[in-house]
């Protein structure tokens, strides 16, 4: 082995000499000099914005804290065994959120994917490479409650399922059969007419496994570990919102071997429903890192902080007619965190919500306002047609005060 090595070293040694370099002069480890990244939003042409949205996928979602953007850096500059650091992340992951294991995906939509084939597949391990296609002995429907059907269904649809819809309790206990495989839930929906502890306990009194989409659903904090200490088999969480990590890092938690066979279903493993689904060791490295940046604030401190960036665009706003102004948290259990909702009488400043929103979106810096601008009451907001929306959790320090400047701006030209 070492007659190997010298060998290998002095054939390094010789090719580097003939290329007209010197071994000698290589930079040592860690020390190769920081590149400056380059601004390629500015070279291709992509303006950046201020986000008075929310976490938006559309938007690019959270901006990641300074920690976790430093950690990224650092996973960055060096290869590790893939499966290795899924694992190790894992079994952090699951002791922090009190879960009992967990998996770094490709975001909450992959979440779901791999959530739904580790439940078609449990057991069935040759079923991994012939899902969606071949289902031959699989159980392959999903019970759900018509009102909790949602944009994010082409998830769990991928691995070949069918949904099968219920309203009443009743309905629900009857829907079970030997070809169900799973119960869905969608923490953040606005109706339906059963809860989740019910959903549950019918579910398990049939041996089925209960996936709850909590994606959009921290703060609190506490609900890492809620749902599943409620009862919930497999939970997904996205983590480019509110836990500000990499925007296409999600978390599925649960039971470990649930959790076991989603990994088997994923990438890295060729021939599987996730093997397209990739999660890089930045990823799994940002994850880490955003929750242990998340699990260290507190709802009470971010909720003040949100409130004070509201009041500060509100107080600017005081001196254009008729303007009212208030600070409301969602109902639904989505993005619980102040959002500023202003009122005016369109008569006296004459301009619509869906028009200011324009006019910030196409002004420089360009602003987004939350989409709710304007529309009938949603996520859980006593918002209306003549409401502008501001998503206040989003902006970066000082920009509340540029938000401001340009409403007033807007709003005040609109009163002239």
């Amino acid at each position: 082995m070492e007659a190997t090595r010298r060998t290998f070293l002095n054939w390094g040694n010789r090719l580097l000499a003939a290329a007209g370099i010197s071994a000698t002069r290589l930079p040592a480890a860690g020390t190769v000099p920081e590149a400056k990244g380059e601004d390629y939003y500015a070279k291709l042409g992509v303006p950046t914005i201020i986000n008075a949205a929310g976490t938006y996928t559309a938007l690019t979602a959270s901006i990641m804290p300074p920690s976790v953007q430093a950690a990224v850096a650092r996973a960055a500059k060096h290869p590790v065994r893939l499966n290795e650091l899924q694992k190790a992340a894992g079994e952090y992951i699951a002791k922090l959120v009190h879960s009992e294991a967990a998996l770094v995906t490709d975001g909450a939509a992959s979440a779901l994917t791999l959530g739904t084939a580790a439940c078609m597949t449990l057991g069935k391990r040759d079923a991994i490479r012939r899902i969606p296609v071949d289902l031959t002995g699989l159980k392959t429907e999903v019970v759900v409650q018509k009102a909790h059907r949602y944009g994010y269904d082409h998830a769990l649809i991928n691995c070949g399922i069918r949904f099968v819809e219920v309203e009443t309790l009743g309905q629900y206990e009857a829907a079970f059969n030997d070809r169900t495989v799973m119960a869905h839930f969608f923490n953040a929906a606005e109706s339906g007419q059963i809860g989740r502890e019910d959903w549950i306990r019918v579910a398990h009194a049939h041996n089925v496994p209960c996936f709850n989409d909590a994606a959009a659903d921290v703060p609190p904090i506490a609900n890492l570990w809620n749902y599943t200490k409620m009862g919930f088999d497999l939970v997904t969480f996205s983590g480019g919102k509110g836990i500000r990590g990499p925007q296409n890092a999600g978390l599925l938690l649960g039971r470990a071997d649930l959790i076991a066979a989603a990994a088997a279903n994923n990438n890295p493993n060729s021939d599987t429903i996730g093997r397209g689904m990739k999660v890089s060791k930045e990823q799994i490295v940002g994850m880490v890192a955003a929750l242990d940046w998340f699990v260290t604030q507190t709802d009470a401190g971010m909720e003040a902080e949100f409130r004070r960036r509201a009041d500060r665009i509100a107080a600017q706003l005081k001196g254009i007619p008729t303007i009212e102004t208030k600070v409301a948290i969602p109902t639904v259990p989505a993005n619980v965190v102040p959002h500023l909702l202003i009122r005016y009488d369109q008569k006296r400043v004459k301009v619509s919500p869906h028009d200011v929103a324009k006019e910030l979106r196409q002004g420089t810096p360009s602003i987004e306002l939350n989409p709710l601008t304007g529309q009938k009451a949603g996520a859980g907001l006593p918002n209306d047609e003549n409401t502008i929306v501001v998503g206040v959790w989003m902006l970066q320090p000082g920009e509340e005060l540029i938000v401001a400047r340009r409403l007033k701006e807007v709003l005040g030209k609109a009163a002239a």
